[in-house]
């Protein structure tokens, strides 16, 4: 929302590190958001607060979560639509606190009514289409497309974009994007970059507050070891074998993975910083090992966990700053 949509891959993603910037696939433009400054040590995280994972709300609290969740949604409800209307500005206002910080733009709720804005400007006859959203904390993650047609998950831009609420407002806000990829994928891959493919089992569809804190911590861990780490048997304990991939550079399975991992490339360090779990599905934001406390995000992650295992996987990635 808060800069102009981008795009880089997975694969794309591992070369940019080698290369110590982004490598963007086709096209270029800004940076992501900067991320909030936090810890990176999901395992001392408390589930009461969250503060490890670069949230401080209690993640235990359900009610408050739906309740954020409702809020942010609004926002592309009522607001996304028609942000220039009188009723939006309104609607805005109520749920965006004056001194919001949205980084990589404006304070306050014109800073959402402008990238709204900028959106309508980029796409005639843009629609905000939500696909997946998660409330832990204080945190607040949605996965949507920015599309001229809600039918046609193969055009416009996929974004994350991410929501500090507190109050019952929105007081922080960062964004990733990037194009959604057209044509034939050399890796065969034709899962779009939304659409929800692996059918849990009914009853381990809606796990508890604290099954999800687990699959939050797994989750990180599993990206952590391969991203931060490079350990690739992290693959074979962690990840289906057949798992779903939808970033359509990469095929699905662990394969592709552990070629890419198992090549020789030193690939700089990327790890978690921010982190979230609702329902089977956990977020993470990473950046660079080092970086500092106000970098931009690198990409947002994320990853379904069923029975122990990830089993399906989405990503943003823009290009890294510079």
């Amino acid at each position: 929302m808060t800069t102009p949509r981008t795009t880089a891959l997975l694969f794309a993603r591992a070369a940019a590190a080698a290369a110590g910037a982004a490598l963007l696939a086709g096209c270029s433009a800004g940076p992501a958001s900067a991320a909030p400054s936090t810890t990176t040590s999901p395992a001392t995280t408390s589930a009461a607060t969250g503060s490890a994972s670069g949230g401080t709300g209690n993640r235990l609290d359900a009610a408050a979560e739906r309740a954020d969740a409702s809020l942010v949604r609004r926002l592309f409800t009522q607001v996304f639509p028609a942000p220039s209307s009188a009723a939006a500005v309104r609607t805005a206002g109520r749920i965006v606190a004056p001194d919001a910080v949205f980084h990589g733009g404006e304070s306050g709720p014109a800073g959402l009514l402008a990238a709204f804005r900028a959106d309508h400007g980029r796409i005639a006859g843009a629609h905000a289409v939500v696909k997946h959203l998660a409330a832990d904390g204080d945190l607040v993650a949605v996965h949507w497309q920015l599309t001229a047609d809600v039918h046609d998950e193969r055009q416009g831009e996929a974004a994350v974009d991410l929501f500090r609420v507190s109050g019952g407002r929105v007081v922080e806000h960062w964004s990733l994007a990037q194009p959604v990829a057209t044509g034939k994928p050399a890796s065969g891959n034709t899962n779009t970059m939304f659409s929800d493919l692996y059918q849990a089992p009914a009853a381990q569809r809606h796990p508890s507050e604290r099954q999800e804190e687990r699959n939050r911590r797994f989750a990180v861990s599993a990206y952590d070891t391969l991203f931060r780490d490079h350990d690739v048997s992290v693959l074979d304990r962690d990840f289906d074998p057949g798992y779903l991939q939808h970033n359509p550079v990469a095929p699905n399975g662990t394969a592709a993975l552990k070629k890419l991992f198992g090549g020789g490339t030193g690939f700089p360090a990327q790890e978690s910083v921010v982190s979230l779990s609702d329902g089977d599905l956990v977020w993470t934001f990473s950046r660079p090992v080092g970086a500092s406390a106000d970098s931009p995000f690198l990409a947002a992650d994320l990853f379904r966990v069923d029975g122990g295992l990830i089993r399906e996987h989405w990503d943003v990635v823009p290009p890294a700053a510079g």
